[in-house]
């Protein structure tokens, strides 16, 4: 789960600040860039774990669970109470920020469809169909899916660890084994855009790390109205160490 940035400025080459390659838009702030690298810690444990006991290791302890001296059992259940606690700290002391995020990912623009029918060219080139707000039409709709996939689990697990047998028991375990089947190459994807191994998306990474910046002509490419108009804070020219 991501969230905005609180402050504007509007870039403007033209003050002679050095050329797009040396500016960054700071796209996350502090707290935002802690909770998604919070989120992607636990559901790694959670994934982790989880395959390991789907594919039958339970009574074989994984590599996690040797170092940790832990049943992997334990551990997924520990890394559920850690989401389901990540999801509540973001809807209470984060409430702006989840605020702005379901008002962005909710949006909807026209030209979003021709966004989805040039993807594949944006992908390997890097020429993205133009697009409005803080969020690519691509990337509100895999925050959908994080955010459905991710309740999902949270409900259907929390559940699991109250219930003892029965059918409301066997149709959780259902419904947690399919959430997981749709959030493994969710999580997948996600990481192969994050790495900029699609070269559209190069440098993409940088927005939730290292300070949260991305280099201007980064975030002109991807995010070309929000890098301009709303939400995003053009830092001083500098050098990346």
């Amino acid at each position: 789960m991501t969230t905005t940035a609180a402050t504007t400025t509007e870039p403007d080459d033209s003050d002679g600040s050095g050329p797009e390659s040396t500016r960054f838009i700071r796209r996350y702030n502090r707290p935002a860039r802690w909770f998604h690298s919070s989120t992607y810690l636990v559901v790694g444990v959670l994934l982790g774990t989880g395959w390991w006991l789907l594919r039958g290791g339970e009574g074989e302890p994984s590599p996690l669970a040797e170092l940790l001296e832990q049943p992997d059992t334990d551990l997924h259940r520990a890394a559920g109470w850690a989401l389901a606690s990540l999801g509540a700290i973001g809807l209470t002391l984060g409430i702006r920020a989840a605020w702005t995020f379901g008002r962005e990912t909710l949006r909807v623009d026209r030209g979003d469809g021709r966004w989805f029918l040039h993807w594949p060219r944006g992908a390997l080139t890097g020429r993205f169909a133009p697009h409005r707000g803080h969020f690519d039409p691509g990337q509100r709709l895999a925050n959908i899916l994080f955010v459905g996939t991710l309740g999902t689990l949270v409900v259907s697990g929390l559940l699991l660890t109250t219930l003892h047998g029965g059918s409301t028991f066997a149709l959780m375990v259902k419904v947690h084994r399919y959430a997981t089947y749709v959030l493994t190459p969710l999580v997948i994807g996600h990481v192969l855009i994050a790495l900029g191994l699609l070269p559209g998306y190069r440098g993409v990474w940088r927005a939730m790390h290292w300070g949260g910046r991305v280099p201007l002509a980064t975030a002109r490419r991807l995010w070309p109205r929000a890098s301009s108009t709303s939400g995003d804070r053009l830092d001083p020219p500098e050098q990346f160490p």
